[in-house]
């Protein structure tokens, strides 16, 4: 079975706390990603926080906040939902459909990112077409 290793992008863009949210905004267009994870620092890269294209949307133009001044630890999601780089590919699956997101974080042992796993990464690098329908139905349902 295929592991987290082999569907992940690895070395995914990050961006720091004290980033202003533009900042993120740009990296994501830049990138064409819709997601960002946190990190303490550039040297250790560990995981703190995410920031989405939902999180701009929502928390910084739909609340009136100013982009220019707007830090992204002050909108980021603090919960990240992650698997290790060995997990199966399953198990990476199971923990987006449980918690309804649609990217995970892989991280190594001191929660340090290595990689990223999006719904698209899912629906294109997968040859399982039942698992993949699967998990995009699990992510996308309502919560209750």
């Amino acid at each position: 079975m295929k592991t987290c290793r082999d569907l992940m992008t690895a070395d995914p863009v990050c961006c720091l706390p004290t980033n202003k949210v533009k900042k993120a905004a740009r990296k994501m267009k830049q990138h064409n990603v819709g997601s960002i994870p946190v990190i303490d620092n550039k040297e250790t890269r560990q995981l703190i926080g995410i920031i989405t294209d939902r999180d701009l949307a929502m928390k910084v133009i739909g609340k009136g906040r100013k982009v220019k001044a707007t830090k992204v630890k002050d909108v980021m999601s603090r919960k990240v939902v992650t698997c290790n780089p060995d997990d199966t590919v399953q198990q990476a699956f199971d923990a987006m459909s449980a918690n309804q997101v649609r990217r995970i974080v892989i991280v190594d042992e001191v929660n340090s990112v290595l990689g990223i796993i999006s719904q698209a990464d899912v629906a294109t690098r997968i040859s399982q077409p039942d698992a993949t329908a699967e998990v995009l139905k699990d992510i996308s349902q309502p919560k209750p």
